[in-house]
């Protein structure tokens, strides 16, 4: 095998581009901004690949394949991206599946199969197969969003693989291809088959006969060398070929991690999915005691059994993320978070209990949630694994490269306690969780990257831990593969027999070494091509005009936030990242666009700091939902980020014209006001509706805004201020104020009924939220420095601010303190400024008015990521609704954003990804509510229904 490729000189990448263009239907893409975007995966490791292909259908590949076998350079399958051992990051043409090839082909409840293509993500075939009371084992941590090829590569596992095993359990065959260009469907063969296979000749039997050769000259060495657990991940699976487990050819490439053969299609096993379940969480006095009790634990019979330590939830607590779920758990420094499952949820229960009692006087604690809701609040404490202890504030950062070490679930207990001797005398700081029902613990730790004597020390800290598996009689990876962070310790495992025998696997499947090379056999050493390592230097630009106060006033520091886990590439729950969901484009996720700002600070791939248009184009499309700065488990601030890079931006670039119109609304609104009727009136005529639309951007496929007949603030009169009344500040956003001055009015005769006394600011003023989007940051800053002065009596008085625009109340709660987190006054204004349902769900003693009925509500993006949605379910179950609060994710309005001519098909893509279609199954009687101005516009314009604002539902309540 040739381990020697060398890169393409640039004629011959020309050559390349030109000849992958003729062969295939999909996108070719080897500018710098797309190699830059493969450049790293969730790992420690960066390389830039050669280029990339979206392939749309498996001729695609193979004629990629053929292309790039014609100018010898090396394939990288990839899918979603988020492994963390570095095998899908390589100098190499990245095929990537996951916008394309990502469906179910079949589902067979009969078989109890499913045939898949790569770059289906796994929740996807979950979904599928629950319809029929079935489904796919193995679920990672990262099931919203890893693909079943990338599954099939690393031979993925998850929390449940007690029930259902790894994914070489779950797969009956493989559609497959070589790198010299034969396709085949492998799976397991009868000797029968097998010497006809072998007889038949060509390139498959000449791959079958060196299978046949290479098992029975192995075997024995298999059967004495390969660890007797069930979470051995490391090595290829030579144990598939022995006779007694069938020479299942499919098993074993599961694990091969695209060096061997091409994945175009998998025929999967299902399994029993029980309809009720539920979790049983037990306390412990630390994690190696939780670790002792796992055998007694899993011995009850439950579809998972996990270990989780105090460090992941002391970390969370410092972030602040995910309180709710960790006020749920029972007592204890270390726990178990047990799933039982039944056909009723009596059954499912009595199975719980006997783990229960079977930990009684061993266990310091223990809970059992019956609540699917509950119990997932706390599953995604497990969940939130390695990146929980990324990038806590002022702590040292945290990595993988040894972080799913496996050994017998009898044992771990003991390993635990080694393990953490080891890392005491390391000096190295560790969250300890993983899926203790199969012995396999994860871990990220603070090794020192960024020199060389921390490099140095990391390497001797890795043989030893490896030592320390290996005498356990454990598997160096356990779950994620191998790659890069750990095929150069195989020796220490398998010792030179297996060695050998691995390597003319590798060479059998691909004898040119052209495929994911230098990943497992001729490995790259451990500590090469690393992401941060000791010569990585980046860029950190200054003055800033944001203080990032979370990332020690580096944008530097923000942008290394991203662990890579790709959280943001899911589209079945939650609201990150809309973009994502409107394209299926890397570059428009979270990770996507942190990559592209990661690599404009290298200064090696994206040149101009602040002046690059591959980050510009990327960072377009944001909507600054601001969902990331939550729902990522890194708190990464994509809006944030957005709005300083636009700031810079544009000091090299003309702003378009959507700047100085949707960007300034709050001027031409204030203008409009003086007479709204005049400017509602020219707007449709035909004339001056086009020249509107010109100069605005705006897209025809939506109205005009029609501007209130009168302002708020400008026929608003207070009451004179009654005895006992406790005053508010009602905060006239530009929105509601002068296009749908009706919420105003609604609010205020509100509040007045529940007897607050209403007050208005001294003075026009504005947050300045359409700013952000265009860069516009000293304009802003003068805005809330305005809004600072304005409001200064108020704040100094303690009297709270209601608003009823979430991007305000936002705006009030982040920005002003990024801009000035100094200031006492912006400090007291974030803590006492409320959305209005926020606001009354905290008084005690009102008495809210009464409806029947049912409310179908959708929470703004600001909302959902700032305060939350309990507040409004809380006010609107005390008002006597029954309040639906659906998974919907973005309207995809965004302001500004879904009035773009060019941005209009996203926005309605994304409006149509979720909240569309359950809109309408909602009935007509039904109540639809959210205090967006942007959200009732998409539902108004997709639906044709009219949203309410909580303040006009509160309204009607009282007039009726």
């Amino acid at each position: 095998m040739d381990a020697t490729i060398a890169a393409p000189e640039p004629a011959d990448i020309e050559q390349l581009v030109q000849a992958l263009d003729k062969a295939v239907d999909g996108e070719v893409r080897f500018e710098i901004g797309s190699r830059a975007l493969y450049a790293t995966d969730a790992s420690n490791y960066r390389q830039v690949p050669i280029g990339v292909v979206i392939p749309q259908h498996e001729k695609d590949i193979e004629r990629a394949v053929a292309v790039a076998r014609e100018f010898d350079v090396p394939i990288l399958m990839r899918g979603a991206g988020t492994s963390l051992a570095g095998q899908t990051c390589n100098a190499a043409v990245v095929l990537d599946t996951s916008k394309y090839m990502n469906q179910v082909l079949d589902v067979d409840p009969d078989r109890r199969t499913a045939v898949i293509q790569p770059g289906v993500v796994c929740d996807v075939l979950r979904d599928a197969a629950e319809a029929h009371g079935l489904t796919f084992g193995p679920d990672p941590s990262t099931h919203t969003q890893c693909t079943l090829g990338g599954m099939i590569g690393n031979n993925s596992c998850g929390a449940h693989s007690v029930m259902a095993g790894k994914t070489d359990d779950n797969i009956e065959s493989l559609d497959i291809l070589t790198y010299d260009g034969v396709r085949m469907t492998v799976g397991p063969t009868s000797e029968q088959e097998l010497e006809a296979i072998i007889q038949a000749g060509g390139r498959k039997g000449e791959i079958y006969a060196g299978l046949r050769n290479l098992r029975d000259r192995y075997a024995e060495h298999v059967r004495q060398g390969f660890p007797d657990i069930r979470r051995r991940v490391s090595g290829y699976n030579l144990d598939a070929l022995l006779p007694e487990n069938g020479f299942n050819v499919a098993r074993a490439l599961v694990g091969s991690e695209g060096t061997c053969a091409i994945t175009l299609s998998a025929r999967t096993k299902l399994v029993d999915s029980p309809p009720h379940r539920v979790l049983v969480v037990l306390g412990y006095e630390d994690i190696c005691r939780a670790g002792d009790e796992a055998p007694a634990v899993l011995a009850t019979g439950p579809l998972s059994v996990e270990g989780l330590d105090e460090r992941i939830v002391e970390d969370m607590r410092k972030k602040g993320w995910g309180l709710e779920a960790l006020d749920g758990l029972p007592e204890g420094n270390g726990w178990i978070l047990s799933e039982f499952g039944g056909e009723t949820v009596e059954e499912a229960t009595d199975a719980a209990q006997k783990a229960i009692d079977s930990q009684q006087g061993r266990c310091v604690d223990s809970r059992l949630y019956t609540d699917p809701k509950e119990a997932n609040r706390v599953w995604s404490v497990r969940k939130s694994g390695s990146a929980a202890t990324n990038a806590l504030p002022g702590e040292d950062e945290s990595y993988p490269g040894w972080e799913d070490a496996a050994v017998d679930p009898a044992r771990v207990g003991d390993y635990l306690r080694d393990f953490r001797k080891l890392l005491d005398d390391y000096g190295y700081r560790s969250s300890l969780y993983g899926h203790f029902g199969d012995g396999c613990i994860h871990g990220r730790m603070t090794f020192d990257l960024s020199s060389r004597e921390g490099v140095a020390k990391w390497r001797r800290f890795l043989d030893e831990a490896a030592d320390l598996v290996v005498a356990y009689g454990g598997s160096l990876s356990g779950e994620h593969g191998d790659g890069q962070a750990r095929a150069e310790l195989w020796p220490k495992m398998f010792g030179p027999e297996l060695m050998e025998a691995f390597r003319r696997f590798k060479e059998i499947w691909d004898p040119r070494g052209r495929l994911n090379p230098h990943k497992l056999i001729d490995p790259y050493r451990i500590d090469e091509h690393l992401r941060t390592g000791p010569d990585h230097d980046p860029l950190d630009p200054q003055p800033l005009h944001f203080s990032f106060r979370k990332d020690q006033g580096s944008f530097s520091q923000a942008a290394h936030r991203c662990v890579g886990v790709g959280k943001c590439r899911s589209y079945a729950s939650g609201t990150m990242c809309p973009s994502y969901r409107g394209t299926m484009e890397e570059k428009h996720s979270t990770r996507g666009r942190a990559r592209l700002l990661f690599e404009m600070l290298q200064g090696d791939t994206l040149e101009g700091v602040w002046n690059n248009n591959a980050v510009h184009e990327a960072l377009d499309l944001c909507l600054a939902c601001k969902a990331c700065s939550q729902e990522c488990p890194v708190q990464v601030d994509m809006a944030t980020y957005k709005a300083e890079f636009m700031a810079h931006y544009y000091e090299h670039h003309r702003r378009p014209r959507q700047a100085w119109t949707l960007g300034m609304i709050h001027e031409w609104a204030r203008l409009a006001g003086r007479a709204p009727k005049l400017f509602n009136g020219l707007t449709k005529l035909p004339g001056t509706a086009g020249l509107a639309r010109g100069l605005t951007g705006m897209t025809p496929e939506r109205d005009l805004p029609q501007f209130s007949s009168q302002p708020f603030t400008r026929s608003y009169r207070s009451e004179p201020p009654k005895d006992n009344r406790p005053a508010v500040v009602l905060w006239p956003d530009t929105f509601n104020n002068f296009l749908h001055s009706d919420s105003l009015r609604a609010a205020a005769r509100v509040l007045d009924r529940l007897g607050f006394e209403v007050q208005l600011p001294g003075r026009p003023v504005c947050c300045g939220r359409p700013l952000y989007d265009y860069g516009m940051l000293e304009r802003a800053r003068w805005r809330l420095r305005q809004v600072l002065e304005t409001l200064a009596p108020a704040i100094e008085a303690g009297i709270p601010v209601v608003g009823l625009e979430p991007s305000c109340m936002s705006t009030f709660r982040d920005e002003l303190l990024n801009f000035f987190p100094q200031d006492e006054r912006a400090l007291r204004l974030a803590q006492n400024s409320w959305l209005l349902p926020d606001f009354l769900v905290h008084q005690d003693g009102l008495d809210l008015p009464h409806l029947k009925g049912t409310a179908w509500v959708h929470g703004h993006c600001h909302q959902k990521s700032g305060s939350g949605m309990a507040g409004t379910q809380s006010l609107l179950e005390q008002m006597g609704l029954e309040a639906q609060l659906p998974d919907n994710g973005c309207c995809g309005m965004a302001g500004a954003f879904g009035f773009d001519g060019e941005k209009y098909p996203v926005s309605m893509r994304i409006a149509e990804s979720a909240m569309l279609p359950s809109l309408r199954d909602v009935a007509s009687d039904t109540y639809v509510i959210s205090d967006g101005f942007s959200c009732r516009e998409q539902i108004r314009h997709g639906s044709g229904r009219t949203a309410l604002h909580t303040a006009q539902l509160l309204d009607r309540a009282f007039g009726d």
